[in-house]
């Protein structure tokens, strides 16, 4: 079959290109066809009974990994995370193309979604996700984060940018294997681009390889002045995330 997420030709349960499930399921209310991840319909709000996922490691390990993400990828600003698995602290993530202040304030209701184009959906349900970390609560990331990569499964087209979005809501939670394959599907479609480089080194330095990391920071920095000149729409977007990495990687020297 074709891989909805990136178009490869694949088969089985998850796209060997992109780490997308190829299983989807029908809404109960509308029958509208959903993602393997959703847990609640897109189009009209529904519950799907999903089970929550299965977390990668206990909680307080996931909140760790998604303040390093942060601090990675953001570098404008330094957080904590206490050591209490009941009161995690993570940063918001800026730059996700929809202003947080459009979004609900302490509220556990789904955003209405059902009007949203596909990319809409994707944008709102992102930067729900990192309301959610910056207020640490763990309940509402566990319930969007889901739904925000449904979401993006759901895109009509998906560019350099919705990629690097979802790689990192994997990334946060410690889907290292599905942001890592993002990355790869990025760099494949655009040989070069900073984004691939900048997901396979956060992936590397939360899983402590070293040697993986370094080689990231040598091809982004080999690729930089090249693709700083192209003047990519996505890269101004995210310059900060992009002058962080490029300054640790500089600062890292030869290993």
């Amino acid at each position: 079959m074709t891989c909805p997420s990136c178009g490869s030709q694949a088969a089985g349960n998850f796209c060997t290109a992109c780490g997308a499930s190829l299983v989807t399921r029908a809404c109960r209310s509308c029958q509208t066809e959903l993602s393997a991840q959703a847990r609640f319909c897109h189009r009209c709000g529904q519950s799907v009974g999903s089970p929550v996922p299965a977390q990668r490691s206990s909680e307080q390990r996931a909140w760790v990994v998604a303040a390093v993400v942060c601090v990675v990828l953001l570098g404008t600003m330094v957080y904590r995370v206490t050591r209490s698995a009941s009161q995690p602290v993570a940063p918001d993530m800026a730059n996700s193309g929809v202003s947080s202040a459009t979004l609900p304030e302490n509220s556990g209701r789904a955003p209405d979604i059902s009007q949203m184009s596909p990319r809409e959906r994707f944008d709102r349900l992102f930067n729900r996700v990192m309301q959610a970390a910056e207020a640490g609560d763990s309940s509402q990331v566990q319930q969007f984060t889901p739904m925000a990569l449904g979401a993006y499964q759901q895109l009509d087209s998906v560019d350099a940018d919705a990629r690097y979005h979802a790689a990192v809501i994997h990334l946060q939670v410690g889907d290292f294997g599905p942001a890592k394959a993002l990355a790869d599907t990025i760099l494949a479609q655009a040989p070069g681009h900073l984004f691939g480089y900048v997901i396979r080194g956060t992936a590397a330095r939360l899983q402590g390889d070293s040697v993986g990391l370094r080689r990231a920071e040598e091809a982004f920095l080999a690729h930089y002045q090249t693709e700083i000149a192209a003047k990519r729409v996505e890269y101004s977007d995210h310059q900060p995330v992009l002058d962080q990495f490029k300054e640790d990687a500089e600062q890292a020297g030869p290993r």
